[in-house]
């Protein structure tokens, strides 16, 4: 388990998604902007925004109000028909979306939309492979599983099952090719990619699946130079390009979506989470009229019964409404304020390694100042893992943090309305688990 610390230990019937039996689970029962609250009263800033999708904060009525409007009026069409909401929800999405994107298959959950992605890539290209980077995650299903390079999820879904049709590539960071210098790093990554497509065969190759900035793998953006030789790349050998939104999308970033802080547009984007600010669930593809237009000629023989279900349509518009009245414009002006406070943690504790991010979308990265290497990578080594203990300290002191994948690091996402006293606030906890912890 690395979403959350301490892991979640189940007294009921109901049984918390990245279940350790050992750990100890915090029943949420009320939010109110940027806070939420026990079962016992205590109140915490939420600065995991949940699972990084909460981020208009816990009560954004305008949102309510037009989900009870639509259930009031019709709560549910069949995925196979069209409906007024959908078709709105449709045309914002492509108004906002970069480049020529324009057509969108909404589903249900991020897992899901990635699947469809790769599927739509699959019968355009007629061709079966998607490169996608280790340390990455896209999504827990069997599906989705195959196109994520998180090790523990792979080996949880592939103990009894292989999982198929993907091939990886290292990400674009320091660690994986031995250099700290922005512009050799994007070169370095960007031959690894080529040498990568060049051996998988690049006919057999339908997309590159991949994060603009890392999600739960660690917050990290692509150096200087990188996102424009991949999409050189995917221009030469006719592969599509696939961002993965689900995490990055909607404002997290600093703007609309992830790809738009990057000087390139993709083929397609996949998003969840933040559309409808985690009022309802709702997920999908926004595709370029290329592939838009083979799926209104081909057709396309798959679908989800709760796919673009109009009351989470109705949240997804009014989300919408919601970013444009100021919470993005907040993330570009807040961002020095917690990039700032971050970089004080990394001078002030030698046991920070790192920290890096882009817009709300932050990670603080642990290791050994003696070797460089992290305290514990659960990949590797059995037992306790010190960066848990540093969030459940933050969390006796009323501040939730997200553990990344593999967990040496800690994510720092809050929802996209918060202020910067509470910016430093939650930078203040960190401080002082990170003391608590190693001193």
């Amino acid at each position: 388990m690395s979403q959350q610390a301490p892991a979640a230990r189940s007294d009921g019937t109901s049984i918390p998604h990245w279940y350790d039996p050992t750990g100890d689970v915090l029943t949420i029962t009320e939010g109110s902007g940027v806070t939420v609250t026990d079962d016992a009263g205590k109140e915490y800033l939420d600065f995991c925004s949940q699972l990084y999708c909460a981020n208009l904060g816990h009560d954004q009525e305008s949102v309510v109000e037009a989900m009870a409007d639509q259930a009031r009026q019709i709560p549910y069409v069949s995925s196979a028909k069209s409906t007024p909401i959908r078709e709105e929800l449709a045309e914002r999405l492509a108004e906002i979306a970069p480049g020529d994107l324009s057509h969108t298959f909404l589903s249900i959950s991020g897992s899901e939309a990635n699947e469809v992605a790769v599927q739509l890539a699959r019968e355009y290209h007629d061709a079966p492979k998607v490169l996608t980077r280790w340390r990455s995650y896209h999504g827990g299903t069997y599906g989705a599983g195959s196109l994520t390079g998180d090790p523990d999820t792979r080996a949880t879904l592939e103990n009894h099952a292989a999982t198929t049709g993907a091939a990886k590539f290292l990400p674009p960071i320091p660690r994986a090719f031995d250099t700290d210098d922005p512009d050799e790093l994007a070169r370095l990554a960007a031959d690894h990619l080529e040498f990568v497509i060049r051996n998988e065969d690049p006919d057999s190759i339908a997309a590159i699946l991949t994060e603009p900035v890392a999600g739960t793998s660690g917050g990290f953006p692509a150096p200087p130079g990188y996102f424009e030789r991949v999409r050189e790349l995917c221009d030469e050998y006719d592969i599509s390009l696939i961002a993965d939104e689900v995490i990055a999308g909607f404002g997290r970033c600093g703007d609309w979506f992830g790809m738009d802080t990057e000087p390139v547009d993709p083929d397609m984007i996949t998003f969840a989470k933040g559309v409808t600010g985690a009022y309802a669930p709702l997920a999908g593809v926004i595709a370029g009229p290329d592939v838009g237009s083979y799926v209104e000629r081909e057709g396309f023989d798959l679908g989800q019964t709760f796919g673009g279900h109009p009351v989470a349509c109705a949240a997804g518009v009014a989300a919408i409404d919601a970013y444009t009245e100021g919470p993005i414009e907040n993330v570009g002006e807040l961002e020095p304020v917690l990039r700032e406070g971050l970089e004080d943690l990394e001078a002030t504790h030698d046991v920070v390694h790192d920290v890096h991010g882009r817009g709300f979308l932050w990670t603080v990265e642990f290791a050994d100042p003696e070797t460089g290497e992290p305290f514990h990578d659960p990949r590797v080594d059995d037992g306790d893992n010190p960066v848990m203990d540093v969030l459940g300290a933050a969390r006796e002191d009323g501040v939730l943090f997200g553990g990344g994948r593999p967990s040496f690091q800690i994510m720092v996402t809050p929802p996209l309305i918060t202020s910067d006293d509470q910016l430093d606030r939650a930078v203040s906890v960190l401080d002082g688990a990170i003391d608590d912890v190693f001193n």
